[in-house]
């Protein structure tokens, strides 16, 4: 994550969310909760910010034969895989924006335009969006409906706490966890879920999940 990498470009974008197109081939493919980054003016510095919610193969005519064949050698599956334009589809939620190096965790002003590059975020860009007390992006995400927002939220966590750990603030996690659980004290069940999701991921003590009435 110290140098840009492309991901992909815009297929579909609304002011909360985008799909993005890749190919399945990418080597360095992002993980579920990863930070990118859309840049959208360069004269004025503006960019969208947003984490990766879903991650979907598509298939094709060939496929769907392939699957039902046998004996399908190794040799047929890497030359699918590699020689051929197979869609991988990126679902991200926005949760910020950047104007002229000001970090925001409102929406962004407009969407992204169709065809728009994607980056995945660098560390460095990382530790900016997330630096304390900034976690007000997490509502954009927790607001979110039909998607596994306590997996999304620990793999973020598992990408973004090594970061602060680096940069000397290794409570990161911690201090996310606890903004997480006043953000859902109204929403028992979204609540619950994401607590096993970061109780799993190691991001909550035993002190945390006692006052939520019980441990997980």
């Amino acid at each position: 994550m110290n140098q840009t990498l492309q991901i992909g470009r815009l297929l579909r974008a609304s002011t909360t969310s985008c799909v993005v197109g890749c190919k399945v081939t990418q080597r360095e493919a992002p993980a579920l909760g990863s930070l990118v980054r859309i840049p959208i003016d360069s004269q004025t510095g503006i960019s969208i910010y947003g984490l990766i919610s879903d991650i979907h193969v598509d298939d094709d005519g060939l496929v769907r034969q392939l699957v039902t064949a046998e004996g399908v050698s190794d040799e047929v599956i890497l030359d699918n895989r590699n020689n051929r334009n197979v869609p991988l589809e990126i679902s991200v939620i926005f949760c910020g924006h950047e104007t002229s190096g000001k970090i925001s965790h409102l929406l962004p002003p407009r969407p992204p335009l169709t065809l728009d590059q994607i980056f995945l975020c660098t560390e460095e860009e990382v530790f900016a969006f997330t630096l304390p007390p900034r976690f007000g992006y997490f509502r954009h995400l927790l607001r979110a409906k039909d998607i596994p927002v306590g997996e999304i939220l620990a793999s973020h966590l598992q990408q973004t706490a090594p970061i602060h750990q680096q940069k000397g603030n290794p409570g990161w996690g911690r201090e996310a966890g606890r903004e997480l659980i006043t953000a859902l004290r109204d929403d028992y069940p979204v609540l619950i879920d994401v607590l096993r999701a970061l109780a799993d991921a190691g991001f909550l003590s035993d002190d945390i999940a006692d006052r939520r009435g019980g441990k997980l």
